[in-house]
Order: structure tokens, then sequence, then C-alpha cells
């Protein structure tokens, strides 16, 4: 992934530039930006397929410039880094993909390079060669899945690398604490991602069956009774039962009814 760093302080671009380093091999930082005025144009001489943009920057602010580099063919991701969470609601307004909050963390920093469903410029030109220039917008939905390039994976750091687990994989995700548990076939893995954003990134895939648990919806096949009246979840595949909420029971025996 190509990185274009934008910030008017050299401090702060600094900062990213070590962080990235530390995220792991797959960051190239391309090339630096001071003023927002400036930015596309950097953007489109060093083919950037990221953008860490700050929001206050001489001129043009940042979220003026994330509306411009919407314009581009194909547009880069934008990351917006700020000191002021406040901002994250305009971010999301401009179709930004995410934000970080000074200072940054290299685990929030990491943990959202991995949630980008980016593709890259060298992975478009990768598809165009193996489909020889032809039929390139069907190879990139096989590619990415859906046409909003939705994820094959969720991933994590862990022990110094990055464990990877496919989605069709998962048995279920249950939220503890500011993580999300992934449990799956193989075992099961902890994501710094909320439960929320999970369920809207793969309705068709993952069922609520109560506020801090999503199931597959493939594997659900059926309710048990638990102690004192509750209901549990019956995954097939998984020894494990998941308590469902009074509240979701009813969507779950409507799923159950229709097969």
């Amino acid at each position: 992934m190509r990185i274009l760093l934008v910030d008017d302080e050299a401090p702060a671009r600094d900062r990213l530039r070590r962080l990235l380093a530390e995220c792991g091999d797959s960051y190239e930082v391309v090339g630096e930006a001071t003023s927002g005025e400036e930015v596309v144009t950097r953007c489109i001489e060093h083919d950037a397929d990221l953008v860490l943009l700050d929001v206050h920057l001489p001129g043009m602010d940042g979220l003026a410039v994330a509306e411009a580099l919407a314009q581009l063919t194909p547009p880069p991701a934008v990351v917006l880094v700020t000191a002021y969470p406040e901002h994250a609601l305009d971010a999301f307004e401009h179709k930004v993909a995410d934000y970080l909050v000074k200072p940054v963390r290299r685990e929030r920093l990491c943990a959202a390079l991995m949630r980008l469903p980016v593709t890259t410029r060298a992975q478009l030109a990768e598809v165009s060669d193996r489909a020889g220039g032809a039929d390139l917008s069907a190879d990139l939905e096989a590619d990415t899945d859906t046409p909003a390039r939705r994820r094959r994976h969720l991933s994590a750091h862990y022990r110094g690398g990055v464990q990877t687990v496919p989605i069709e994989s998962i048995l279920y995700l249950l939220a503890e604490q500011k993580y999300v548990t992934v449990r799956h076939q193989e075992g099961s893995m902890l994501v710094d991602e909320s439960l929320k954003a999970l369920e809207q990134e793969f309705p068709d895939r993952f069922m609520r069956i109560h506020r801090n648990a999503l199931v597959a919806s493939a594997l659900l096949v059926g309710l048990e009774k638990g102690p004192e009246g509750t209901s549990l979840a019956v995954l097939r595949g998984c020894d494990e039962r998941l308590p469902v909420s009074r509240r979701h029971l009813p969507e779950v025996r409507r799923f159950l009814r229709n097969g």
C-alpha cells in the first residue's frame, strides 16, 4: 500500500512514518504534503493508495481535501488524523474510511490499515495482466467479494505477525470490552473492531442474537433451553451454546422457521 502523509507539522509526519514502519512491510510512504492545496497533486504524482490526512491544514482543510480526493479515478482511501474526536462524524459524512485521534497509537493505526477495503494500484495492475486487459470489472469483483470491496478475511496482529481468518470459517463474534472475539473453526482471535461495524459490513453473513453477539447465520440450526428458561443458540460445528436475548429471540425463531 502506497501512502501519502499530510500534516503541516514535521514531527507529526515523522511519528506516522515510524508507526507505519512498525505495522509491517506492506506499507510504503511514497510522499508528504504540508497543505491542502498540494495533496491532490502529490497523490497523483506518487500513485498513492491511501492518504493519512490531518484535518487542520493551512488553507484548504482536511474535509475539503477529502472531497477533492474522492473525485480521482480511482480515488485513494482516506484516513483522517485529528486531535479532536468530534470530527469523527464529519469524517464519515465525507466518505472517509476511518479516523485516528492524536497522539496516534501504533495498535490503532495498524488496525485501521488492516480494515481498509483498498484495492491498491499494484493489485489493479495484476488483475489487468491476468485478464489481458479484458473484463477487468468482473475480475475485480471476484477478487474483492462485492463491488463495495468487502473483506474476505479479518486480521489481527499476533506475536509479531498478522493472523488472518477467512470470513466463511467464522462461527460467531462476541464483543468483550473494547475488543471483539472472533471464534472460528481453528480457534479464536481478538480484533480491535466494533460489533456494529462488522454487522453492517456483513449483513448477509452474520445475525445478531444478543447485544454483544453475532453468529454465522448459515450455521444457526436451532435453539435449546438454558438455565431459568433462557434460550441458547445451537450452531453447526460448534459445541458452545450462546445466549439469545429476549429482544432478538423472535427474529431468531422466524429465521429458523423459514429454514
